[in-house]
């Protein structure tokens, strides 16, 4: 009973842990570190919804992620928005663009639909490049004001970290929430065997346009995030290998499985860290770990955290048996 409870409630324990962590940093640093794994949980999260339930691939996921983050940018800096009202329209742009693509786009199955998808990152990538006079080109978009809500200014990291994981339980609360509902078990029919789930009724078009928007909307989120965090923003930052990488955290992670798309964007996140003292070949281990992983995580780190929780309840009840045996004698 009592590991029943504690399975069940294993969300809120892991983001009570990640409220008391900032206690115990030595100092900032780590403390912006977290912020940006926070950013891409968001972004994993979202991802996972299309990729890992619904089996929608999806190689250029960034260009959302950079759409909200330069909508709301300029907004604030060249025609003097409030900072709330062009987040609002960074996430209403998003998830605009990402409706009047998937419409046409989630036709495709397969590899076309990935190349449609990596089509539409290259042409965002092009024209935050190439817009100079807008965007301000390959040197980026500087002058972004601080995140500020109802009059309050988050400017200290501290403050910052808290706002950025208290949008990550949101959204994954959210995302428990659908993947439990009817709509979740649509996404895996539809993950399963598209046609199968036609020929049962559900309407496959509608809730693959609605998972891929829902995705993107979550990108828009981390992307207003990280704007009116770095308070700059660069094309660099929202390419093809920013792409690559959100799908290595949900394949690494475990496809279907909303632990999995935070734990690889955490595990990705920090491992570039780790693996700075030997900065001469972090590159050749890096590879290696994600290799060693896929082989002998097969279901990806969900799976080694749900095999590590389950053996360690199990020595916790034979404990527990081997001390009401003694004590009974």
């Amino acid at each position: 009973m009592k590991s029943q409870v504690l399975r069940n409630n294993a969300w809120l324990l892991a983001f009570a842990a990640v409220a008391a962590l900032p206690l115990v940093l030595p100092n900032d640093y780590y403390l912006t570190v977290l912020i940006v794994g926070g950013l891409y949980t968001i972004l994993s999260i979202g991802l996972n919804l299309l990729m890992g339930y619904a089996g929608q691939a999806s190689l250029g996921h960034a260009a959302f992620y950079g759409l909200s983050a330069y909508t709301t940018g300029i907004l604030a800096v060249t025609y003097q928005w409030p900072v709330w009202a062009g987040i609002l329209a960074g996430l209403a742009l998003s998830s605009l663009v990402s409706y009047l693509i998937a419409v046409p786009t989630l036709k495709l199955r397969g590899n076309y639909l990935a190349m449609g998808t990596l089509g539409f990152g290259v042409i965002v990538f092009i024209v935050l490049n190439e817009a100079t006079s807008v965007t301000g080109g390959p040197s980026g978009f500087t002058g972004i004001p601080k995140l500020s809500i109802g009059g309050k200014e988050f400017s200290s990291d501290l403050e910052y970290y808290y706002v950025v994981w208290a949008a990550v339980l949101l959204l994954f609360a959210l995302s428990r929430n659908l993947v439990r509902s009817r709509m979740g078990r649509a996404l895996r029919a539809i993950h399963t065997s598209e046609t199968a789930a036609s020929a049962l009724g559900v309407d496959t078009q509608r809730y693959k346009i609605f998972v891929f928007v829902l995705s993107a909307f979550y990108a828009a989120v981390a992307g207003v995030l990280y704007a009116h965090y770095v308070t700059f923003v660069s094309p660099g930052t929202f390419g093809f290998p920013t792409s690559i990488l959100l799908v290595t955290m949900v394949v690494l992670g475990g496809m279907a499985s909303l632990w999995g798309a935070v734990l690889g964007a955490l595990f990705l996140t920090l491992l570039p860290e780790w693996l700075r003292a030997i900065e001469h070949f972090d590159i050749l281990v890096y590879g290696a770990i994600l290799v060693l992983c896929m082989m002998f995580l097969p279901g990806g780190l969900a799976e080694g955290a749900q095999k590590a929780w389950d053996a360690s309840l199990s020595l916790f009840r034979k404990k527990g048996a081997a001390a009401e045996e003694g004590g009974g004698q």
